[in-house]
């Protein structure tokens, strides 16, 4: 397929202009080069997209399991013969570093290759029954059309991440991807399901600006389900909407992740964890670390060793192998955070590393003896700042990891993993790892979070369940006798 017809919409099988006035404009965050632009949706494409997914859909969902899986096979394949493309697409429109494209590549490819099991794991269950002669079946059944709504910090990935279950599990989607990455979370993703054959209409992609499309695409009332991924300020209208209009959704929101470095922790492994966590993705990413609580017996020491490895962190080109630190998706996420740190410093806050801001390329930067309440480490940052914050003690350290509305990921080092145990289920937060860094996502595993950081669950059996639902059948197989 050739880049120029990523300017359309794909609904029902086919690249179509988008009927809107308005455009969206897909620039390169790192040279601010117009990658496309491209007519936007408007309502009548959305209905359309809805409709063509409502009628594809009873037909998919009656397929074996086995003609389901040949397709996710041949899209596997597809997938891995065009890898460099869709990382070179990675780098061009969000800023990917080639090695967080890498680490996006192959998480994708094992949600996908997770999903492709899904038509052989939709398991009902037999039941006993009180009343005589009957017997209780539980079937397990596509939802029916999916509205999924792509992010832009991983945006080929996480879009899969709710699209590929979805449609593995007899579903039908329309896609809304992020107006910052229309390609990779949602055209791209069109493109490959067309070539190697998926249905028409099983797969629909509109973009359009959320002022225009955006409360339509989750009240129509063909979609049972919305997944959205984004956040939490988002997440929460897309939930109130979806109340009202009594539909289902999936949300992986916002995050203010905390590593939590005890006093038998080992330095030099918590330091290197520490660095991958806070600066992958220049930070952008929703289990990135935002706040670093390292016990007072290894504060100093920690946060001497920890700003000189930040020092030798590469920011620049996204293209170039060695980059670390890319550009900030625009420059309005610069300007914000420049504000926060601005104002902790203010508050007390110490800078060890000052990185320099150049357009949308921000460096890293390090702030030590920061506290819960510094506007640094409150907001969630989504950029390349870690805070270091001291505490006397386990319980103070738990007490800063749960003093936030937030509750997606987190970390704990110690050398001792009994502890480290029980000191994870002291925090509230849908995934903490110990002895390792927060950015963590194994397909089959449950993924997401607690308080304003989500609602539900993805990944392996738990998306199996988001995407489906349940049917009670009874069969009497004798006469009943009624009271009256």
């Amino acid at each position: 397929m050739t880049t120029q017809n990523y300017t359309k919409q794909y609904i029902n099988g086919e690249w179509v202009e988008g009927s809107s006035t308005k455009t969206v404009k897909n620039l390169n965050p790192y040279t601010n080069e117009l990658l496309q632009e491209i007519p936007s949706a408007n309502q009548d494409d959305l209905n359309q997209a809805y409709e063509s997914a409502a009628k594809a859909q009873q037909e998919w969902a009656a397929l074996a399991p086995a003609q389901v899986q040949q397709k996710f096979d041949a899209l596997l394949q597809k997938m891995t013969e065009r890898k460099e493309e869709i990382i070179n697409w990675l780098v061009a429109e969000s800023g990917s570093t080639k090695i967080k494209a890498q680490v996006e590549f192959q998480a994708a490819l094992a949600i996908v290759k997770e999903s492709s099991s899904f038509p052989t794991r939709m398991q009902g269950a037999i039941l006993p029954s009180n009343v005589q002669g009957k017997n209780n079946y539980v079937e397990r059944a596509p939802k029916g059309v999916i509205g999924v709504i792509g992010p832009w910090n991983f945006p080929f990935h996480l879009a899969l991440r709710s699209i590929a279950p979805a449609i593995a599990t007899g579903n039908a989607v329309v896609v809304k991807p992020a107006s910052e990455t229309p390609l990779t979370s949602g055209l791209l993703i069109a493109d490959l399901f067309e070539q190697v054959g998926f249905p028409s209409g099983i797969i629909n992609v509109v973009v359009g600006r959320g002022s225009e499309i955006g409360d339509a695409f989750v009240t129509h009332p063909t979609p049972k389900l919305i997944s959205f991924t984004g956040s939490t300020e988002v997440g929460s209208h897309i939930g109130e909407l979806a109340g009202k209009h009594i539909k289902d959704t999936a949300l992986e929101l916002g995050g203010n992740n905390a590593m939590l470095v005890l006093e038998d922790a080992d330095i030099d492994q918590a330091i290197q964890a520490a660095a991958f966590g806070k600066y992958l993705h220049q930070g952008q990413i929703c289990m990135s670390l935002n706040r670093i609580i390292v016990h007072e017996a290894l504060y100093d020491q920690f946060t001497e060793a920890f700003a000189e490895k930040v020092k030798q962190l590469k920011a620049g080109d996204p293209s170039e192998q060695d980059t670390v630190v890319g550009p900030l998706i625009n420059h309005d996420a610069v300007e914000r955070i420049q504000q926060d740190i601005e104002e902790s410093v203010k508050q007390g806050a110490t800078k060890l590393v000052s990185g320099e801001v150049h357009g949308n390329l921000m460096e890293p930067v390090v702030l030590a003896d920061v506290s819960n309440d510094m506007p640094i480490a409150n907001n969630e940052i989504f950029g390349p700042v870690a805070t270091l914050i001291k505490v006397k003690d386990e319980q103070e350290a738990i007490e800063v990891a749960n003093g936030s509305p937030y509750g997606l990921s987190g970390s704990i080092f110690t050398k001792d993993r009994y502890r480290g145990m029980e000191v994870a289920r002291k925090i509230e937060t849908g995934m903490i790892h110990i002895n390792d860094q927060p950015v963590n996502d194994e397909a089959h595993v449950a993924f997401g979070g607690e308080k304003q950081s989500g609602i539900g669950r993805f990944g392996g059996e738990w998306a199996l369940d988001k995407f489906t639902t349940v049917k009670w059948i009874s069969v009497q197989s004798e006469y009943r006798q009624y009271p009256f």
